[in-house]
């Protein structure tokens, strides 16, 4: 199925917790690509909170979660802090019976997952981690087109995701689930899980950075008849691709893969053609999936479901044991 417009989705309210940069992107992305409007943004500085708000044309604006969360006219608070501290801010939406789209890295961990999940699913309400590249139209295409065995068998997947961040400060600090593996890694890992699933066994090697976060890591992913080639790094800018390959062919999907982009089919015969996906911003497709289900009554996606969010988390896990990362409030 093809990815459906966005403005086709029914409109919610949202309120954006967090006013940073991705928060911004959510905030255009609502405002100007689906029906929906953004009624409130909230941080923990009102000065910051009322300047975002200015900008983003948004109506109010609030100097706590607190005040967020407890806002009537507000349908769905899109968690926008660090990935330190998802699960608090996740459990506080949820305890005020908002619906939630949850930035990804999900959690810090599975377990703060698993916790984020049952509390949902005890209070009723909505919750997707917000992988938006699952929601954007080259990945539908993409998953069509595997689907009806246009490259055969998958046997390898080749994703590499680095981007020169050592300039960014939260990057190098563990107190925040710095690092590259939770910020860049995680979208290799959820685009192998995405195609393959959950790996029968994971091989990762890592570099730990002098304030004890990850530099870099690579990891190998071991399925019954594939195996999967992941990189990620915060110090240098790579091609940012996604290589797969089959029995009948093979697929490179541009750079940034990630990103609404184009991809390449190449069959065994020779033939090729390209799918062009690209289009401005892209955290619409996953907003209107957001408004979708919330109006149909759903409390998860099927593009992204809960167990799978748990399930990436639990990969995550593994590679932070085998690499040694370790946060502070884990220690």
């Amino acid at each position: 199925m093809s990815a459906p417009l966005p403005m086709s989705a029914p409109a919610v309210r949202w309120g954006i917790l967090g006013a940073g940069g991705i928060a911004r992107k959510l905030a255009d992305a609502v405002t100007h690509y689906t029906d929906s409007t953004v009624v409130a943004v909230g941080s923990r500085d009102e000065a910051k909170a009322q300047a975002f708000a200015d900008a983003a044309g948004i109506p109010t604006a609030y100097g706590s979660y607190e005040q967020l969360v407890a806002d009537p006219d507000i349908d769905v608070v899109y968690v926008a802090t660090p990935h330190s501290h998802h699960h608090e801010h996740a459990l506080l939406a949820i305890e005020a019976g908002k619906h939630v789209l949850c930035e990804k890295a999900f959690t810090q961990n599975a377990a703060q997952a698993r916790e984020v999940v049952a509390a949902a699913r005890a209070k009723g309400v909505f919750l997707m981690e917000a992988m938006w590249a699952r929601h954007l139209p080259h990945m539908h295409a993409l998953r069509e087109l595997i689907a009806r065995g246009e490259i055969g068998d998958l046997v390898s997947v080749q994703v590499d995701h680095g981007q020169l961040l050592t300039h960014v400060e939260r990057m190098w600090n563990p107190a925040l689930a710095g690092g590259a593996l939770l910020d860049l890694g995680v979208y290799p890992i959820a685009f192998a899980h995405d195609l393959l699933g959950v790996p029968d066994k994971i091989t990762a090697t890592g570099r730990l950075r002098e304030t004890g976060v990850d530099g870099q890591a690579s990891m190998i992913f071991d399925y019954a008849h594939a195996q999967a080639i992941l990189t990620t790094t915060m110090e240098v800018r790579t091609p940012n691709v996604a290589l797969i390959g089959g029995t009948e062919g093979r697929i490179e999907v541009h750079d940034t893969f990630y990103n609404p982009t184009s991809f390449t089919v190449t069959r065994v015969d020779g033939t090729s053609w390209t799918y062009d996906g690209t289009l401005p911003n892209g955290f619409q497709y996953e907003a209107a999936e957001v408004a979708r289900r919330i109006h149909a009554g759903d409390t998860e996606s099927p593009i992204l479901t809960l167990d799978q969010s748990v399930e990436i988390m639990e990969i995550m896990d593994e590679v932070r044991m085998q690499i040694g990362l370790r946060y502070p409030n884990e220690v």
